[in-house]
């Protein structure tokens, strides 16, 4: 099966980070798909160090989403903001949160990447572990919108993990890295890029 890279590239710049979606929901199939679609991406030593919560229930999304809003406020608070501003952001977030008809949390585990006596070298294998799960986002954000659906890649939870994990009763081993919104689009996007030219240097 193959791809002409022109199409490739013109797919991949249709897609765009979508916060607001039907109530539609998402099936299982599909998200089973999605799922395969992540876990094909590449990884350190093969070690598949990701792992993913898939979240629909309101309930979990309401705790979820009340929960780092607490930790938020009170950081923003510390921060100086205005309570208005405080309040705004946080019912925006609220909204994006329980309003998608599923949310995806990937994770990443150390449970099975090498261990060094030294410092220097473990952090280049944690900083692994978190580029392969980032690298099964891109896969699955790809396929999530190959099935006509939109999503959005979060990042809150590499703020609050330990709360993350206690709202969604993860496992010890899984560390949050991100929330990504699914559904069925119910609004349109467009998004320019910086020029190439001001991202890349040739040698």
């Amino acid at each position: 099966m193959s791809v002409s890279l022109s199409a490739f590239v013109e797919f991949a710049r249709s897609r765009r980070s979508i916060r607001r979606y039907r109530e539609t929901p998402v099936s299982d199939d599909v998200l089973d798909k999605l799922l395969t679609a992540a876990i094909w991406a590449p990884s350190a030593h093969n070690r598949q160090p990701w792992r993913f919560c898939v979240v629909r229930s309101a309930t979990v999304k309401q705790r979820l989403s009340e929960r780092m809003a607490a930790a938020w406020r009170t950081d923003l608070s510390q921060d100086g903001a205005d309570p208005a501003y405080i309040e705004r952001r946080i019912a925006i977030s609220h909204a994006r949160l329980t309003g998608a008809p599923v949310l995806i949390v990937p994770c990443v585990t150390m449970e099975e990447m090498d261990v060094y006596p030294d410092v220097a070298r473990n952090h280049a294998e944690r900083t692994m572990a978190m580029q392969s799960v980032a690298l099964a986002c891109q896969n699955l954000l790809l396929a999530a919108h190959a099935a006509g659906l939109g999503s959005c890649w979060m990042c809150a939870p590499l703020f609050t993990p330990a709360l993350v994990c206690d709202a969604l009763d993860l496992p010890e081993t899984w560390e949050p890295q991100a929330i990504l919104t699914l559904g069925y689009p119910a609004e349109e996007k467009q998004k320019e890029r910086a020029p190439l030219s001001q991202r890349v240097v040739w040698r």
